[in-house]
């Protein structure tokens, strides 16, 4: 757990930094302005998620935030270049998801009038039990300011910042649209499998709440149907999907295929691939199928021989 947490926040300090100075392509001014004052907005944010969290013990507030940021960075970018047709393009597209995911978390209890309120993450709780965690308040406080606070929020930044480098001042073309439909499926995809997982979810609970055993398919405990049965995260998946083709905006910009702005990319891969581990072995610990689900059934691309 201990060199987890130090691989990641190592790498979302490393490599987005050589991946800026690798790339041969240097920003203009105002690019370098888009820079300074996102991040600067980003380091706010982090610093008020790390305060509220620590005074009202709810660790989610970057959870709150994390469908919300990505909109306001994106219309930043796209009201700082007077509305460059391509930003504007990826403006909405990135409002598109977060309306969605914002949708699908408010529906969960997440938001509230005291907006420090609201359901945590269950993962949270799990965490600050583990032995690295467990009676050491200031390991947590550390992971807090370091992970959860800063890490996620630089993450949120990161995924949004193709747009810098797609400010090419270039018109749109062909491959823009594409990109733009492709990225549109992908969200789709990511609505069918989080409504599927509602959909189960509010089943079971339903069974629970009558005070009856789950019948059938819930009496799994977990999902296994639909774009389930192919994927074991396929809502995860296809937010992975998303944010690689958001990347690809910036290429049709400048052509360049390999640029420092794929670092939010990359490292949103690093991020689900320990955040799905991480679930999986509670989901494991609690359902006796699980396991085989997983010897079955790949994590984010399908097992083409089972």
């Amino acid at each position: 757990m201990a060199r987890t947490i130090i691989i990641l926040i190592f790498t979302i300090i490393v490599l987005p930094v050589v991946a800026f100075y690798i790339d041969p392509h240097p920003l203009r001014q105002e690019q370098i302005q888009m820079l300074k004052t996102s991040f600067t907005i980003m380091a706010l944010v982090a610093l008020i998620c790390f305060a509220v969290s620590e005074i009202v013990k709810n660790y989610s507030q970057v959870d709150k935030l994390w469908s919300i940021m990505p909109v306001v960075y994106a219309w930043y970018f796209a009201t700082k270049a007077n509305f460059d047709p391509r930003l504007l393009l990826m403006a909405c597209c990135v409002t598109l998801w977060g309306v969605r995911l914002t949708y699908n978390f408010a529906r969960r209890g997440a938001y509230r009038l005291r907006f420090w309120e609201g359901e945590e993450d269950y993962r949270w709780g799990v965490l600050r039990r583990h032995p690295l965690f467990d009676g050491k308040p200031w390991r947590w406080t550390l992971f807090n300011f370091f992970f959860i606070s800063f890490y996620q929020n630089t993450l949120i930044l990161l995924i949004t910042l193709p747009m810098v480098t797609a400010y090419s001042g270039k018109p749109l073309h062909t491959a823009d649209y594409m990109i733009a439909g492709i990225y549109i499926i992908f969200l789709i995809l990511e609505t069918i499998a989080d409504q599927q997982q509602w959909n189960f979810q509010t089943a079971k609970q339903a069974f629970l709440r009558r005070g009856e055993q789950p019948q059938g398919e819930y009496a799994v405990g977990f999902l296994r149907t639909g774009l389930w049965k192919y994927v074991r995260h396929p809502n995860y998946a296809s937010e992975q999907a998303i944010w690689i083709t958001f990347y690809f905006f910036s290429v049709s910009a400048t052509g360049v295929w390999l640029q420092w702005s794929i670092a939010g990319a990359l490292l949103l891969l690093i991020l689900f691939q320990g955040s799905s581990d991480f679930s999986e072995s509670i989901s494991a610990s609690k359902y006796p199928l699980y396991n085989d689900y997983i010897q079955k059934t790949g994590r984010f691309i399908p097992k083409l021989f089972r």
